[in-house]
């Protein structure tokens, strides 16, 4: 697949599951049954909050920060990088982590995830705590030389939430992209989404912008 193509796949899959949002938005206003975030959401779209950290930024001193409040917890979870056997791992976490989220859900299914996965620039890293698999990041590369690695997804069981867990996550998705060589990290943050915010800007990542979408950035054209 050419790089072209690929790009264009991932903007559909975008556009594809907000449709399904905002369309499944549509469908509570019409039942009288919309809360006051999806009205906002259908007339003002869903603001994120865009976020970068330069890798020469991420110094040994500040990881070690990192590893020295977490280490008492859960430091010591096992990353790999996930197979297609482990999409419906990856889909349980999603689904279950999004439920404690400030973030308008729509549940993701594994055959969603696995258009995603068979990008040849995406990569599914997997958090194991005790046994579970109890995170997981999605990273992506951007720019015309994939100088910009993207957290594009993470989630973190609830149980699991506040104990270190996501930040052994995103310490392990800045590490793989050091390793590839890009110049930042990005990621976009629901603006609503002030535990997350706090999360990512507790990694050091700085907001350099913000991103609504709305849906006619997102209606299905024929392809």
């Amino acid at each position: 697949m050419s790089e072209k193509k690929g790009f264009r796949r991932k903007i559909f899959l975008k556009k594809k599951f907000l449709r399904s949002l905002f369309l499944h938005i549509e469908k509570d206003k019409e039942k009288g049954k919309v809360s006051d975030l999806e009205r906002e959401i259908l007339e003002r779209g869903m603001v994120y909050i865009q976020m970068r950290l330069p890798v020469d930024k991420i110094t040994k001193e500040f990881e070690d920060s990192l590893k020295e409040k977490i280490e008492h917890n859960i430091y010591h979870a096992i990353i790999r990088e996930a197979t297609e056997k482990d999409l419906q791992s990856v889909v349980n976490i999603y689904n279950k982590a999004w439920l404690t989220a400030s973030t308008p859900f729509r549940p993701i299914t594994g055959e969603t995830l696995k258009k995603i996965f068979v990008d040849p620039d995406t990569v599914f890293l997997i958090a194991t705590a005790y046994g579970i698999d109890g995170a997981f990041a999605i990273l992506d590369f951007e720019g015309e030389n994939k100088e910009y690695g993207v957290i594009a997804g993470l989630g973190v069981l609830p149980r699991f939430q506040r104990k270190g867990l996501g930040t052994v996550i995103g310490m392990a998705a800045w590490n793989y992209f050091k390793k590839k060589g890009v110049k930042e990290l990005r990621c976009e943050v629901y603006k609503e989404n002030q535990r997350s915010f706090n999360f990512i800007n507790g990694l050091n990542f700085e907001e350099f912008g913000q991103k609504s979408y709305r849906k006619e950035d997102f209606e299905l054209e024929d392809a």
